[in-house]
């Protein structure tokens, strides 16, 4: 099993997107907790089995960074847990087409290689 992800909503519980998401679909914030990834890590004192890695690519320069995305607190839910999350925060790179563009490659190859195929 492989996770990857583009500038994730790393804790949707406490940013106003992923607030107003759960109100909206689930009823209330607290009902969206067993989604939300920040959460779902705190809450465990080992990392998931299944996923020996955990790739994200960041923009530092992404406009929804601090308030929308909150990279820092799934990072330090990984750490207290054990979690290994390969985070690269990408100099320069907000959250347009072309940030995906310039790391698609990237992404396809580290979902490559957990299936086995060392080529890709």
């Amino acid at each position: 099993a492989a996770v990857s992800a583009f500038a994730p909503i790393s804790n949707p519980c406490e940013c106003p997107w992923g607030q107003k998401a759960f109100t909206s679909y689930l009823g209330d914030v607290d009902s969206g907790k067993r989604f939300d990834p920040t959460v779902l890590l705190k809450d465990r004192t080992t990392p998931i089995a299944e996923f020996d890695d955990i790739l994200i690519d960041q923009g530092t320069i992404d406009q929804f960074l601090d308030e929308q995305l909150k990279p820092s607190n799934l990072l330090s839910a990984a750490e207290q847990c054990g979690q290994k999350i390969s985070c690269n925060f990408r100099k320069n790179f907000d959250h347009s087409y072309y940030f995906i563009a310039a790391f698609i490659e990237d992404h396809v190859k580290f979902h490559a290689d957990r299936l086995g195929n060392k080529t890709a």
